[in-house]
């Protein structure tokens, strides 16, 4: 969180930090851990002041990689039905929102994970996957659009398996399943 001062409160356990924000007088819990390039990968809870960043990550990534989608029905504004009522984590890295993944609880349903087109392939995804599946466990599923290669590449490399194929308004797509851990 940008506002008010923050004070680490000293206790680090592995890879979770724990901080102390005096702008909300609570302790936060981050998930630290650091890149090749030293820079620390941080993903938390987004809050309201963090949905531009991810909006514009969500557009621009889709413009990017969706391929298979007419550029014209990709708009900005769509981040904002596409999360509604969802809880939504980001990374940051030097301050900067480098992505998001946002889930649907009741049915452990991952709806998006975004990553910025410059931190793709950077460890982001697979950070943010991380922290999601902590808050949702096991077992747990998305939609992946058949044409979108890199991603289902992506998933299968973290263990996760094609179940069934479908159609939905954006095109074809395989429901993804990663089970519960043995």
């Amino acid at each position: 969180m940008r506002s008010g001062p923050v004070r680490w409160t000293g206790r680090e356990r592995g890879r979770t930090c724990f901080r102390w924000d005096c702008s909300v007088g609570r302790r936060i819990r981050r998930i630290v851990d650091m890149t090749t390039d030293n820079s620390p990968l941080i993903t938390r809870v987004a809050s309201r002041r963090d949905h531009p960043a991810c909006a514009k990550i969500f557009y621009a990534a889709r413009k990017a990689t969706f391929h298979w989608m007419p550029p014209a029905k990709i708009r900005f504004d769509d981040f904002e039905q596409a999360t509604a009522d969802e809880p939504i984590w980001v990374a940051e890295r030097q301050r900067q929102i480098v992505g998001f993944v946002s889930w649907w609880p009741p049915e452990n349903f991952i709806h998006n994970l975004f990553v910025a087109p410059g931190q793709q392939r950077s460890g982001v995804g697979e950070k943010l996957l991380t922290a999601c599946l902590a808050q949702i466990g096991r077992p747990a599923r998305l939609k992946c659009n058949i044409a979108n290669e890199a991603a289902l590449a992506f998933y299968e490399k973290l263990g996760w398996r094609r179940d069934s194929q479908s159609t939905s308004p954006e095109g074809l797509y395989w429901l993804m399943m990663l089970d519960a851990e043995k």
